[in-house]
C-alpha cells in the first residue's frame, strides 16, 4: 500500500523496483560467503570403506574409498555371488541407458515403421511417456 498521502516525504515505488531491490540484497548476501573466513577444523570424512573385505582388489575399488559397501551388502559373499551382483548391476545400467535413449528418440518424433501388433496398431499411433506405455496393445 502506498503511504504517500499520510507521509508526504514517502514516495511510492512500483512493485518491480521493490522486487529488484530484494533480488539485489539477496545477491549481495549470497556473495558475502566468498569473504567468510576459512574453517580451521578438519571435516570428518569417515565413510564405511572396508579394507578387510576380500573384494578390495576388485575393479572400481580405488582410493580414497577403497571397497565402498556402506550397507554391508557383500558381507559373507563369495566371489561367485559378488560377480553375479556386478553382472546384474551392469545389465540394469544398460537397460536404463536404452530406456533413456528410447525416451529421447520418441520425444524427438522418431518412430519405427510398421505395426506394433497384428491388430493394425502402428508404432506412430502410440504416444510418448506414461500415456504411450498404456496405449501399447497387450
Amino acid at each position: 500500500a502506498c503511504l504517500s498521502h499520510a507521509y508526504p516525504l514517502f514516495h511510492c515505488t512500483p512493485i518491480i523496483l521493490t522486487m529488484k531491490t530484494v533480488a539485489a540484497i539477496i545477491a549481495l548476501a549470497g556473495s558475502a560467503a566468498a569473504f567468510a573466513p576459512a574453517q580451521n577444523g578438519k571435516a570428518s570424512t569417515a565413510l564405511n570403506a572396508r579394507s578387510d573385505s576380500p573384494f578390495v582388489g576388485e575393479l572400481g575399488a580405488q582410493a580414497p574409498l577403497g571397497f565402498f559397501d556402506p550397507l554391508n551388502v557383500c558381507e559373507g559373499f563369495d566371489q561367485a555371488q559378488f560377480d553375479r551382483l556386478r553382472e546384474v548391476e551392469i545389465k540394469h545400467g544398460r537397460i536404463c541407458q536404452l530406456a533413456f535413449l528410447g525416451q529421447i528418440v520418441t520425444r524427438a518424433g522418431l518412430r519405427l515403421p510398421g505395426n506394433i501388433s497384428t491388430d493394425g496398431t502402428k508404432f506412430s499411433d502410440i504416444g510418448e511417456g506414461w500415456s504411450g506405455s498404456l496405449q501399447v496393445p497387450v
